[in-house]
C-alpha cells in the first residue's frame, strides 16, 4: 500500500514537469498582460491628442468636426508672422489709435498698448500670446499685410492666415479674424488646430514665447523715453505643470473654452486641442486628463 502510493506520488510529479516543460516549450507560460489603458472621458465637445514625435493620434473625439476657435485663431497669427522671409523680429511697430478704437468696440481681450508708443514685433507676439491681446493681434495683422489702408492690411493678412492653413492640410479650418473675434464662420477642428501646433512648435521663438508665465516689454514712447508696460501674465494656467510647455487658450461666449496644447515629459511628447469645453475649469481637468493618457500611451 505504501508503495503503491509513493508511486502514484511519482507518476503525478513527473505528469507534472512533462506539462510544465511543455507549456515552457511553446512559450504559453508568459506574464500577465498589462492592462489596457482606458481612453479618458472628457467634457468638451472635440478633443485630439497626438504623439508629437512621430505624428501618430493618441486620442481623438469628434475631431474634425468644425468649431468656433476663440483666441486659439492667434497661433496662427503668430505663424504667418514667423513664416515672413527676413523676419526682423526687433522692427518698431507705431500702436495706432485704430487698434485702441477696435478692441474698446468689441470688447476685446487687451494688452493695453498705448497709442503712439513704438513696439517691436517681437513684443507684440508676447502682447499677443500671453494676455491674448486683440490690438497686439491687430498691430501685427497690420505690420504684415498689404494694402493701403488698415482694413485693406488686415484682409489680406487673414486671406494669408487661410492660404497658410491650406498648405498644413487644415482641410477644415476658415478664419475670417486674426484674433479669434469672429463674424461666425472663424472655425477649425481639434486635429487642424493640433496640425497648426506641431507645425508651429518648431519655431524656437513662438516655442520660447508661449512658454513664458510673465514678461514686462519696454516701450518707446513719442517722446523718445523708455516705457515700462504692467507684465503681460500668460491666460494658460497649466504652464509648467506635469511638462506643460503651451499654447493657447479661448473662450467667448459660442465658443466656450478651448486650449492648444503641448507637453513634454522623460522625452515623451504629447501635443492637442479640446475645444467647446463647459467651463475654464472643465477646460483644465480635460487637457490634463489627455496629457497623463498620452504619456501612459505612449511609454
Amino acid at each position: 500500500m505504501i508503495t503503491a502510493t509513493k508511486g502514484l506520488r511519482v507518476r503525478r510529479a513527473a505528469a507534472v514537469a512533462i506539462t510544465t516543460g511543455a507549456v515552457l516549450a511553446t512559450g504559453a507560460l508568459t506574464a500577465a498582460p498589462a492592462q489596457a489603458l482606458t481612453a479618458p472621458t472628457i467634457t468638451a465637445k472635440g478633443g485630439f491628442l497626438m504623439n508629437s514625435a512621430t505624428g501618430s493620434t493618441l486620442f481623438s473625439k469628434a475631431p474634425n468636426t468644425k468649431r468656433l476657435t476663440a483666441s486659439t485663431t492667434k497661433i496662427m497669427t503668430a505663424k504667418v508672422v514667423l513664416s515672413q522671409s527676413n523676419l526682423n523680429l526687433d522692427a518698431k511697430v507705431t500702436i495706432k489709435k485704430a487698434y485702441s478704437d477696435y478692441i474698446v468696440s468689441k470688447g476685446a481681450s487687451s494688452a493695453r498698448l498705448i497709442v503712439g508708443d513704438k513696439v517691436t514685433v517681437r513684443q507684440l507676439l508676447y502682447g499677443m500670446m500671453l494676455p491674448s491681446g486683440c490690438d497686439a493681434a491687430m498691430a501685427l495683422a497690420d505690420k504684415f499685410g498689404t494694402g493701403s489702408t488698415v482694413s485693406a492690411r488686415t484682409k489680406s493678412f487673414i486671406a494669408k492666415m487661410n492660404t497658410t492653413a491650406r498648405s498644413l492640410g487644415m482641410t477644415n479650418t476658415k478664419f475670417d479674424s486674426f484674433d479669434g473675434i469672429s463674424n461666425g464662420a472663424n472655425a477649425s477642428t481639434p486635429k487642424d488646430l493640433t496640425l497648426l501646433a506641431r507645425n508651429v512648435m518648431k519655431s524656437s521663438t513662438f516655442k520660447s514665447v508661449v512658454k513664458t508665465k510673465s514678461y514686462t516689454a519696454k516701450t518707446i514712447t513719442k517722446t523718445g523715453s523708455t516705457r515700462t508696460m504692467g507684465a503681460w501674465t500668460n491666460t494658460n494656467t497649466l504652464l509648467g505643470w506635469n511638462g506643460t510647455l503651451g499654447i493657447k487658450t479661448g473662450s467667448g461666449t459660442d465658443s466656450k473654452y478651448c486650449l492648444v496644447f503641448a507637453a513634454t515629459k522623460n522625452g515623451e511628447s504629447v501635443m492637442g486641442a479640446v475645444m467647446t469645453s463647459p467651463s475654464a475649469a472643465d477646460r483644465t481637468n480635460d487637457v490634463k486628463k489627455l496629457i497623463n493618457y498620452g504619456y501612459a500611451k505612449i511609454s
